[in-house]
């Protein structure tokens, strides 16, 4: 190591060229790098989505799932398989194992899904394989409202739609609110029936008349002609004029037995932004663009389309993750800027303006280099490299300041700068290596964190350990070939210490006195500590909890409600909460049918963007106040949630009921809903049973049918007439992206139950009513089927009263007396199973972390004693982290808390290391046991409380939550960038500040303790040698 230090010095002039390069670079791969809020992860889910048209859930269960399920389970590395059936539809999730290889897994499931294709019934649609990705999420919602005709709205959505898309890291837009297009014939069916028309014969003349028959090519010798016969349907006249019947020389049009609307199919849902009907762009972005330049490319489109917009349309920009970035990024900036300021600061006035101002490059040359191999690597900047930035903006001066600290001490001898600098690198450049691979090791097993949630924090240990190792080269190559440029000898400093130095002395030469009852004085109070908070700790949770900027309500009712009902029922709870000067935009939705992540009974949701959260009340009071506005709204449960910061989503609480059979799963899940309530802490309760409801059965007497010459597809044709119409055929308008579907049907009036026994239908002996062989009768509605791993299944969602602890609540509903129906298994899923995976990886990566680093310090010390006593700095640092919890009264945050002990198990051994290091010198150079502790302690007190106090000052922005911009001079507390990290860095300062403490005293009372003993045992056995001698000469 001396070799390269001393050859970096000698060859200065490449060395700051490097220097530069890394700067210029850092800079440039800052601007050029990719910014977006949360990592881009790769989530482990897959999803095949099947559609039949009118399929009732059971016969999707038997027809669609299970076949599928079958062909499926046979894929490797899937760790679930959920399936749901539903009227018209089935799917089937599948997730795989964290860190699968999604291409691989992708080829796979479309292999898997081509053989079940096969075994699906014929009139199904094609099966699609859709990826689950964190680039699928909209990083912005437009909302496009006012009192403008729908047809209208939708042809303006579709425009700026195609346009957006046009943008190159614009990966699609999807339009929330938009209606599917319909060619719609309304037929008279007293005219079908005095034509004596047929619905088989209708189908089979639209179908043989929509049809382009490319009909080859004539050469005739003299030149080749292509011919084809032109009849595909192209606009409405090609409809009116086509023959539906012939008599004789008249035929019968369209036109003369029904009118043709061009129009929209049966709403599925309605969309208002603050009252107003509205369409919804949802822009997704392509994984690793810059969210930045993209939102502001899709900014700059609408504003200019916005000039040619109808009068009175608005334009809302409901969510946009961009300025949560340039939020996060802007703190970022302000945090480290406030972090080297008072390093600086601090250095400034304890080691002199030129060793500050070296000191101080080596962080922004650090941060630079490391963004640059971040950028090299294909990282993005996201919110958790950011604050890996911060977490390490203390630390990354650590080695700077030990090595300038011994070359003014060389200075001072009167040795030259480029020989003072030479020295002081190589005498600290092994402690140094020793401490900073002590915290890389730490970090280091973080990068294995399995699941999602390791997929999301990875980014932090990774950034950290290339901060550190840049760091290194910094403190060792570069600070002292900018230290040895200065060529004049320095002032010598004064001889006498500072009056704290003194008062340290004096106090460690007390203590070095008693170093036995030091030691035992300073157990006691350890053991205090841990007592005192396992008494009266304030819990555990997974996440911190983080102010949202916005948040939602289910409405949930229950009822076959017809879409019109909903929508009402929503209109109501919107009508109590539109105009509250806190929300910045309210967007309401109605729907026929919820998603997969939405309780089954849910209507509708509401959706509040909330103003600034430096202008606002706190998110939980306006909720409280939105409660009591909405609290006598009858006949619906509103369901009020928080937007959910990093990777857990949705309810805390989540149980698998899974069974053989539906009845006793349906029991088994009372139970367990009637036990939470009953134990209390339980709140919101949800499940996704199906729910109560009415069909409508056609049942057709096969044997009666036929001696009328019907059978079931002549009933099932004429039904459709009354319900959504009979599929004639499809075509393709020039307004129309897809293929816009050609639907007969009755006309409004003729469209209920009781029409459908007054139905008749041509058969060979003339029209007959189908009343002669079919009954309508009610029957219970299945409205959903739900399965896991092949086992129909019912999940239990809750929330929990502020206060109450998941894996308490869990422990406490698992292991009551409850008496399940037999067969019935109940699994944890959701959050409560990620707590339990983070908290036992996080407890075997600190065990890995610790036998690293003892490793190191074996073979930095060789010494069992030495190593130990550095150790022992963990547990006195965790006591402090416990500590400081209690205080702040803040639960213990198993991700960021776990995170934060780990990490400082790294740091805290630092200053130990060096410490140790400094005595083992003193001490072969002949001093006793008592003198080099009592020297060590005070020649190393100003680095020791240097390098900690800039590493608490680098994190003490995000421990107070204070955001200081130094550019535009302004404070902000609590601002919810912070809340993010203030139990992490709490963590790390407050657990830094007690090991400090512990390190200057316990350290050497501890190495003159065990020289003592060692001293105390070798006298031992000397006298035993000399007994022994003595006994064997008598």
């Amino acid at each position: 190591m001396s070799e390269l230090i001393h050859a970096a010095i000698d060859r200065s002039r490449a060395v700051i060229v490097l220097l530069i390069f890394l700067l210029v670079g850092g800079l440039v791969a800052y601007n050029a790098i990719p910014k977006e809020a949360n990592p881009d992860v790769a989530i482990p889910m897959m999803y095949v989505s099947m559609t039949l048209d009118g399929i009732s859930p059971e016969d999707a269960e038997r027809l669609l799932v299970r076949p599928m399920e079958h062909e499926l389970r046979s894929l490797e590395g899937v760790k679930k398989m959920t399936s749901v059936s539903s009227e018209g539809h089935a799917s089937v999730m599948l997730e795989f194992d964290a860190g699968f290889n999604a291409d691989k897994a992708l080829t796979d499931v479309r292999e898997k899904v081509d053989l079940a294709r096969s075994k699906l019934p014929g009139e199904a649609d094609e099966p699609t394989v859709n990826e689950i990705n964190v680039a699928l999420f909209p990083v912005m919602s437009i909302g496009l409202a006012g009192p403008v005709a729908q047809g209208e709205l939708v042809f303006i959505a579709r425009e700026l739609q195609e346009n957006i898309e046009a943008i190159p890291e614009v990966l699609e837009v999807e339009i929330g609110g938009d209606r599917e297009d319909l060619l719609e014939i309304v037929v008279d069916p007293q005219a079908l029936e005095s034509y004596g028309l047929d619905y088989m014969q209708l189908f089979n003349l639209v179908s043989n008349n929509n049809r382009l028959v490319a009909a080859g090519s004539l050469d005739t010798g003299e030149g080749r002609m292509s011919i084809k016969v032109p009849g595909v349907i192209e606009n409405l006249d090609d409809v009116l004029n086509m023959p539906v019947k012939v008599d004789g020389d008249t035929v019968v049009t369209f036109a003369d037995v029904a009118t043709i609307n061009r129009g929209f199919k049966d709403p599925l849902g309605f969309a208002r932004i603050n009252g107003q009907p509205a369409m919804v762009l949802e822009v997704k972005k392509r994984a690793g663009a810059n969210i930045l330049s993209t939102t502001e490319q899709v900014r700059t489109l609408i504003t200019a389309a916005s000039e040619r917009f109808p009068d009175g349309m608005e334009v809302h920009y409901i969510m946009d993750e961009s300025t949560q970035v340039e939020t996060m990024l802007s703190d970022l900036l302000n945090n480290v800027l406030t972090a080297v300021v008072l390093v600086l600061i601090l250095i400034v006035a304890t080691m002199g303006m030129r060793s500050a101002l070296l000191v101080g490059i080596t962080i922004p040359g650090a941060f630079l280099a490391a963004i640059l191999v971040l950028y090299l690597i294909g990282f993005t900047m996201n919110i958790i490299v950011l604050f890996a930035l911060i977490l390490v903006a203390g630390m990354l001066v650590d080695g700077a300041i030990v090595v300038s600290e011994l070359a003014d001490r060389n200075l001072a001898e009167g040795q030259a700068p480029s020989q003072a600098w030479g020295n002081a690198a190589e005498r600290m450049a092994w402690p140094i290596i020793a401490s900073t691979a002590t915290t890389i090791v730490v970090f280091g097993p973080l990068l294995f964190w399995p699941g999602v949630v390791g997929q999301f924090m990875r980014y932090l240990p990774a950034t950290v350990i290339i901060a550190l190792l840049a760091s290194l080269l910094m403190a060792l190559i570069f600070l002292p070939v900018l230290g040895s440029l200065k060529r004049h000898q320095p002032a010598a400093p004064q001889a006498s210490p500072s009056r704290t130095g003194k008062a340290y002395g004096r106090l460690l030469a007390r203590l070095l006195r008693r170093p036995g009852l030091t030691f035992g004085g300073m157990m006691l109070i350890l053991v205090l500590i841990f007592i005192a908070y396992g008494a009266f700790n304030h819990g555990v949770e997974f996440f911190p909890e983080v102010e949202p900027e916005s948040a939602q309500v289910l409405v949930r009712a229950r009822g076959d409600l017809s879409i019109y009902e909903r929508d009402g029922l929503v209109k109501q709870v919107e009508q109590r909460l539109l105009g509250l000067s806190e929300v910045k935009a309210l967007y309401a939705r109605s729907m026929v049918s919820a998603g997969n992540q939405l309780p089954p009974d849910v209507v509708g949701t509401l959706q509040f963007q909330f103003t600034d959260w430096d202008e606002r009340r706190r998110a939980n009071a306006i909720l409280d106040e939105m409660r009591e506005l909405t609290a006598d709204v009858p006949g619906v449960i509103l369901d009020f949630r928080k937007q959910e910061g990093g990777p857990a989503a949705g309810k805390p609480i989540e149980l698998q009921v899974t069974g053989p059979q539906q009845d006793a799963i349906d029991a088994a899940v009372d139970m367990l809903v009637a036990k939470m309530n009953s134990l209390g802490g339980f709140v919101d309760i949800e499940d996704d049973r199906s729910l109560p409801g009415v069909e409508w059965r056609v049942n057709v007497d096969r044997a009666a049918a036929a001696r009328f010459g019907a059978d079931v597809l002549t009933v099932g044709n004429a039904v459709q007439m009354v319900t959504n119409g009979l599929l004639l055929a499809k075509y393709r308008p020039e307004y129309a992206s897809d293929e816009v579907d050609i639907r007969v049907r009755f006309p409004q009036d003729w469209r209920s139950v009781g029409e459908l026994t007054r139905l008749t239908v041509q058969t060979p002996k003339g029209q007959v009513p189908i009343s002669n062989f079919v009954t309508v009768e009610p029957a219970p509605k299945t409205s959903v089927i739900n399965r896991i791993d092949g086992s129909r299944a019912v999940t239990i969602k809750s929330d929990l009263v502020p206060g109450a602890q998941v894996g308490e609540r869990l422990k406490a509903l698992l292991q009551s007396d409850l008496e399940l129906p037999v067969g019935i298994r109940v699994n944890t899923a959701g959050e409560g199973a990620d707590q339990q995976e983070a908290a036992s990886f996080l407890g075997t990566a600190f065990v890995v972390a610790i036998f690293l680093m003892l490793l190191i310090l074996l073979v930095q010390f060789n010494s069992w004693y030495q190593a130990m006593l550095v150790m022992s700095a963990i547990i006195f640092s965790t006591a402090g982290v416990l500590m400081g919890l209690l205080i702040n009264s803040q639960p213990f945050g198993i991700v960021m808390v776990g995170m934060g002990i780990i990490g400082l198990s790294g740091i805290v051994v630092n200053n130990n290391i060096v410490l140790i290091d400094t005595y083992n010198q003193i001490r072969a150079a002949g001093a006793s046991a008592y003198d080099a502790a009592w020297e060590t302690g005070c020649l190393r007190l100003r680095p020791v409380l240097l390098t900690s106090i800039t590493t608490v000052l680098g994190l003490m922005p995000m421990v107070l939550a204070v955001n200081v911009n130094l550019l535009e001079p302004s404070l902000g507390f609590g601002a919810p960038s912070t809340q993010w990290w203030t139990q992490l860095s709490s963590a790390i300062a407050g657990g830094l500040t007690i090991a400090t403490f512990l390190t200057l005293f316990i350290t050497p009372c501890m190495l003159v303790l065990g020289d003592n003993t060692r001293a105390w045992f070798a006298a031992r056995r000397t006298v035993k040698t000399v007994d022994n001698q003595a006994n064997s000469h008598v």
